[in-house]
């Protein structure tokens, strides 16, 4: 008001500077900004200028929770699909609209940015890890034992290694509330396909009939290796081997990345199957249901194409070449 009554008398920038206790270039741009079109410097007009330039510098949020970007996101989330999944599958979907992508980062901070009340809890439960913040990935709890005639990881043909070849799994058991049940996994590596099979128990015993049944349920192209841990529940390999014609190689103690497929594999199961909770609940077609889950998530490794997809081609073309597949 002060400077748009002074500007009216024509009084000099200084003099206003003076009356108002600040720098001359504070009133001159002040002025400069906020006058165009010859005419009169106007303090309703100079406010509404200023809002709009106050807008227009801050962007429009990418994940408004009233847009129909967010609604999509939900439902993903409500899919059990992870924020790197989504953001993969919409740049994939949408390649040459850019409004339509939205980063994991993003996805990760409009969750995390929800006050806290029941959305922001049920939004956090569709997370992975369902953790209230986040935080770093944590090493596994060592279950390791000594098995007898064990073939080393370190023979394993360098084929595997690389994922040339497709075939080759890896397997483990994940445990329940006091370790009292247990789920068999195995994980195949080039493709990420998915089998879990249901245990009685975490005996020996339980892990060769549950193991024998899904590897022989695998065309016979696609079983060729397994790489397991030292757990104990593998002591009766050698007859795993010869009902399943897989060979068998363990992994160093205390080395965890050496099957790092399956392990991360089982962080991606915990999100099914929580830490803590009894495991013998669930039948072999609730596990099979689980798999299938998995095995249709699209995966950044495979360009956004699900492990399913990816295993069928590669079945495909060992059936067709069958002389390529070691």
């Amino acid at each position: 008001m002060t400077i748009a009554s002074m500007s009216q008398q024509r009084c000099s920038v200084r003099a206003m500077a003076r009356t108002l206790h600040r720098a001359p270039s504070t009133i001159s741009r002040e002025l400069l900004r906020n006058t165009s079109g010859g005419k009169a410097y106007g303090s309703h007009v100079a406010q509404q200028a200023c809002q709009a330039r106050r807008c227009a510098a801050k962007p429009e949020t990418k994940l408004d929770v009233d847009g129909f970007a967010w609604l999509r996101v939900l439902t993903l989330l409500e899919w059990r699909w992870s924020p790197q999944q989504i953001s993969g599958t919409l740049k994939r979907v949408f390649p040459n609209d850019p409004t339509r992508h939205v980063s994991h980062e993003t996805i990760y901070t409009a969750i995390y940015a929800q006050p806290r009340g029941e959305l922001r809890r049920q939004l956090v439960a569709c997370l992975r890890r369902g953790h209230s913040t986040r935080m770093p990935r944590t090493r596994g709890v060592d279950r390791r034992g000594q098995i007898p005639d064990m073939l080393s990881i370190h023979v394993r043909p360098p084929e595997i290694e690389d994922r040339v070849m497709p075939g080759h799994w890896e397997g483990d058991f994940i445990k329940g509330a006091g370790n009292q049940s247990s789920v068999g996994v195995l994980v195949e590596r080039s493709s990420r396909l998915v089998l879990l099979a249901k245990m009685e128990d975490a005996t020996a015993a339980s892990a060769l009939a549950g193991f024998s049944a899904k590897l022989n349920s695998i065309a016979e192209p696609m079983r060729h290796s397994l790489t397991y841990d030292q757990g104990k529940e593998m002591s009766r390999h050698a007859e795993l081997r010869a009902q399943t014609g897989v060979n068998i190689y363990f992994c160093d103690p205390h080395s965890p990345w050496q099957r790092g497929t399956c392990e991360n594999t089982n962080g991606l199961l915990r999100q099914y199957m929580p830490k803590g909770t009894d495991l013998s609940v669930h039948t072999q077609d609730d596990l099979d249901a689980i798999a299938d889950s998995l095995n249709n998530r699209p995966r950044a490794t495979h360009e956004f194409n699900t492990p399913l997809a990816v295993f069928a081609a590669m079945l495909e073309l060992a059936q067709r070449a069958p002389n390529q597949i070691n």
